[in-house]
């Protein structure tokens, strides 16, 4: 199988890796799948990963339709996604590099033209309704906002209510973050909805040897774009992320959209959603961050 082949019939790829017609090499890069470099007869080589039974058969779908709604505005570039099927995603293997301050700065950049290249409306991620961040659902159900009650009902309760299901967080953190679900609208920053990530984490920028950096696994849909911004700082914050940052607000500021100045001050609320994901899905190892981020936010 080379390259001209796997794309008039991607549905075969599985076929030949089941009679190992096809190298692999086991990579890292699968939170929730295994992952692995495939390298063709013509010497391509692409990134792929499965779907473990216990998450939706949709995934991989949503996924490279979160993919291709990012690329397509023209900003950060993305990886090609080659084969799209329930059981296995394939693209374009990038190969990686080292986070320079000039690709950083053109990675900010790039982020605030795929931010505002905009989105119909809040959690929207066109032809989706049914999303994933990691293996937990999404709600991509459309809402015309305002931001703040959105955020607070489709992004923080549920997996604050997981959190407490499974035993994650005590009494106290809980009561916080009910708290700062309560006062929402009072920390400002309402916007109309931009085309974010929904999942950048540090470990979500690729960055190329090319000199540019990509954006991978996502949880794409309308949202607010401080959210992407402050998921950046989390984990000990991405490399270089000062020029990202520079970079960001000099391309938000001549496309006619600059940071609202408070949106430091709100890194934490917006740093609440993944945190609060990793106490859903990952337990009380996450609680004191969650507790440390209501309790910024209170103080406010």
């Amino acid at each position: 199988m080379d390259m001209a082949y796997l794309r008039a019939h991607p549905q075969h790829l599985p076929t030949f890796l089941t009679h190992q017609r096809i190298r692999q090499t086991p990579v890292g890069g699968g939170s929730i799948s295994d992952a692995f470099r495939l390298t063709l007869d013509d010497g391509t080589s692409l990134f792929a990963k499965n779907r473990p039974e216990a998450v939706p058969r949709t995934l991989f779908e949503v996924e490279a339709a979160g993919l291709g709604w990012l690329g397509a505005a023209d900003g950060v570039p993305v990886p090609e996604v080659l084969v799209v099927l329930p059981d296995l995603l394939a693209m374009e293997w990038i190969e990686p590099g080292a986070p320079t301050p000039e690709a950083a700065r053109r990675f900010g950049a790039e982020l605030a033209v795929t931010h505002l290249a905009g989105a119909p409306a809040f959690g929207e991620l066109p032809g989706h309704t049914d999303g994933f961040i990691g293996a937990l659902p999404q709600d991509d159900t459309p809402s015309a906002g305002p931001w703040g009650p959105w955020f607070a009902e489709r992004r923080l309760l549920p997996h604050l209510r997981r959190s407490v299901d499974n035993r994650a967080l005590d009494q106290e953190t809980h009561a916080a973050v009910a708290r700062v679900l309560d006062r929402i609208e009072s920390f400002g920053g309402d916007e109309p909805p931009s085309r974010i990530h929904g999942d950048l984490w540090p470990g979500n920028v690729l960055w190329g040897a090319d000199g540019r950096a990509r954006l991978i696994d996502p949880a794409a849909h309308g949202g607010h774009r401080e959210t992407d911004l402050a998921a950046l700082l989390l984990f000990g914050g991405v490399p270089e992320q000062n020029q990202i940052i520079s970079g960001y607000a000099e391309a938000a500021a001549a496309l006619g959209r600059p940071l609202d100045d408070r949106w430091e001050a709100r890194i934490p609320l917006h740093q609440l959603h993944l945190l609060l994901v990793h106490t859903a899905l990952f337990g009380s190892a996450y609680r004191a961050r969650v507790r440390q981020a209501a309790h910024l936010m209170l103080r406010r």
